[in-house]
């Protein structure tokens, strides 16, 4: 049998390596890193860094209440509400000097555990610039959920900061202010009573008398009118993302928001939206005319 042929074990010179001057192999195995009893990139209190330095930021200029100092630090008080699509926490951000800010920090559940029902009609009209992109949200792939998430969050964003401007303009719609977004997360305004940690109610949750009830009907119909003239509707309006805080009405809740023209079912949206609230109102007392508020809201809108 030729030399090369042979199956036995074979011994191989081989020269000096480059690196055979280092630590033999059992002396690097058997070291280990200091273990280190905190994170040393954590603050000392909190349970992090604020982010203000990363993701989105909301419309400038920032309110007086934002605290924006990069050494300020996050504590996680508690979950204010747990939901189908997202969980909201509130969050205390705060610098060593005391100043500080309450935030509701609203965070969508991973793709695989939350969809919101009906969600391919809320998603007509919006589009991502890839193909590949739009089929698979179509075909909620994991990869289509995953997009769908974040447009989810981005979309409410943008709603939120769009609807702030005019708010701040027109004093007809009043939206918590969106201090960041940051991938599926959104951190915005606290409404309620921030030494409490209290949220304001739910308009569902309120026992309004008949002149309270009154203003918030014509605080209401003044902020659909905005989001129509924006060519706007909410998508999912109901008693229950509808804030009173201090006397007024603050609308929340506003991933679904709808492109009443870009939508074909634009106008159905809207109708509902009013169709639900309006039962509401008439509900407790109020002669509130559901269909004069829909013609003016879809004339407002350019659709009739």
């Amino acid at each position: 049998m030729r030399e090369h042929d042979s199956f036995g074990p074979t011994t191989v010179k081989r020269g000096r390596r480059r690196f055979d001057d280092d630590d033999p192999a059992d002396l690097k195995l058997s070291r280990r890193e200091p273990q280190l009893a905190t994170d040393p990139d954590l603050p000392d209190a909190g349970d992090r860094w604020s982010s203000w330095d990363t993701g989105l930021r909301g419309p400038e200029p920032y309110p007086d209440w934002v605290v924006t100092e990069l050494a300020a630090v996050d504590t996680e008080l508690g979950i204010l509400k747990t939901g189908k699509e997202a969980d909201v926490h509130l969050v205390r951000r705060g610098v060593p000097d005391g100043r500080s800010c309450l935030l509701a920090v609203k965070r969508y559940r991973d793709p695989d555990h939350r969809m919101f029902h009906r969600d391919a009609g809320y998603l007509e009209g919006r589009r991502v610039r890839r193909s590949r992109e739009t089929r698979a949200m179509a075909t909620r792939t994991a990869f289509g959920k995953q997009l769908i998430a974040g447009q989810w969050a981005a979309a409410e964003f943008d709603a939120l900061s769009r609807l702030w401007v005019l708010g701040q303009q027109s004093g007809a719609i009043r939206v918590p202010y969106p201090v960041q977004l940051l991938g599926t997360e959104l951190l915005l305004e606290f409404v309620g009573d921030a030494e409490a940690g209290q949220a304001a109610p739910r308009l569902a949750q309120t026992r309004p008398g008949p002149a309270e009830l009154a203003s918030l009907w014509d605080q209401l119909v003044d902020a659909l009118t905005v989001l129509a003239r924006a060519g706007l509707a909410h998508g999912d309006l109901s008693p229950y993302n509808l804030l009173v805080h201090d006397g007024r009405l603050v609308m929340i809740d506003l991933p679904q928001v709808i492109d009443v023209v870009a939508n074909p079912q634009g106008a159905d949206f809207l109708v509902r939206d009013v169709g639900v609230v309006t039962k509401w109102f008439q509900a407790r007392g109020l002669a509130a005319d559901g269909d004069a508020l829909v013609a003016e809201l879809l004339f407002a809108a350019g659709l009739r």
